[in-house]
């Protein structure tokens, strides 16, 4: 496989084009990742590819405030559900007899 960096090379520096290509390879690599290009033409797969990625972003962020907030009440002390009946009536609510004949 041969690479000709002739048209990338024109008004830039060699380190510039290899910087861009990596660019383009990184790019074309997480577009990918994002699933099958969605068209045969480059511009209108890249702009799928940046909503692909939009989304992607969005339930990030979103898992990150779950994930959040998880992890900041992990250790509350209020797990008891609060109840208006006094201690003793709690007791005769719970409790049950059963008479198996």
């Amino acid at each position: 496989m041969h690479i000709s960096l002739s048209p990338i090379l024109e008004g830039s520096t060699v380190t510039e084009a290899i910087g861009e290509m990596k660019h383009k390879t990184a790019w074309r690599w997480w577009s990918k990742a994002l699933g099958e290009k969605a068209s045969k033409c480059d511009r209108e797969s890249d702009k799928i590819s940046l909503i692909r990625t939009f989304i992607f972003l969005t339930y990030l962020i979103t898992n990150a405030f779950i994930v959040a907030g998880v992890v900041r009440h992990w250790n509350d002390k209020q797990h008891e559900i609060p109840s208006n009946l006094p201690e003793t009536k709690k007791k005769i609510v719970f409790k049950t007899s059963s008479h198996v004949l």
